[in-house]
């Protein structure tokens, strides 16, 4: 309350070098988060493109699997599957995008030739390499969606915490100070004004006085008898 603050001019320059910190704050946090929304909706139009292509690889790698159990049988199908020596490896690095730390997910051995899949070419048929090559496809999607996904969550998550920050500044911290800096102004302004009445009132105190003494004076000097400097 603006009413507890005692009204001193060295509480009045405490507020004042306050007000002006918050105001920069408050300017440089709406930057940033005009900033982060911007990145934010980059981030959201690459998702909704990753996503599309995340179901049109889904949709692919569901056709190229039922052709090949269909054509080859389950137990080919599983026997190639399971010929794979070497696995997918996953790494995560980060990467800093308007002071948010957001996950870069690098991906290797993904993407494999028809002799890197393990199994025997005269054992399968096309149709399981286009399974194989379906699903490696699919698998990239995915973990470039895990990323986009990630950072978008990320960033919106710092999108709310910058937009709290802007209204508690903004809605309670500002008009607060504002308060306590027109309630200080307003007191030290009737003190000021006291003052003066109080100087005004002293000062003609004190010519009444001054007044009254010179009349005295005088009418001493105007009675029979007195004797003044001149005699």
């Amino acid at each position: 309350m603006a009413e507890d603050v005692k009204p001193t001019r060295k509480n009045l320059m405490e507020i004042e070098d306050r007000i002006e910190l918050s105001e920069r704050g408050h300017d440089t946090l709406e930057q940033k988060r005009d900033g982060l929304i911007m990145e934010f909706m980059d981030i959201l139009d690459q998702a909704q493109e990753v996503r599309g292509g995340l179901n049109d690889d889904y949709e692919r790698a569901q056709r190229t699997i039922n052709m090949a159990r269909a054509m080859e049988g389950d137990v080919a199908v599983r026997g190639a599957a399971a010929a794979l020596k070497e696995h997918p490896e996953i790494t995560t690095q980060s990467k800093n995008i308007m002071g948010v730390v957001v996950p870069q997910i690098e991906s290797s051995r993904v993407k494999k030739s028809l002799d890197q899949r393990g199994y025997g070419l005269l054992g399968t048929s096309a149709r399981i390499d286009e399974a194989a090559e379906a699903y490696e496809d699919l698998l990239e999607s995915i973990i470039l969606a895990a990323e986009v996904e990630t950072a978008m969550k990320k960033m919106l998550e710092e999108i709310e915490t910058t937009k709290r920050r802007v209204n508690a500044l903004e809605f309670k911290l500002l008009p607060d100070l504002y308060d306590s800096q027109d309630y200080i102004e307003q007191k030290l302004e009737e003190q000021e004004r006291e003052e003066i009445f109080r100087l005004k009132k002293i000062k003609a105190k004190k010519e009444e006085e001054e007044k009254a003494q010179k009349e005295a004076d005088e009418a001493a000097a105007k009675e029979p008898g007195t004797v003044t400097a001149d005699d």
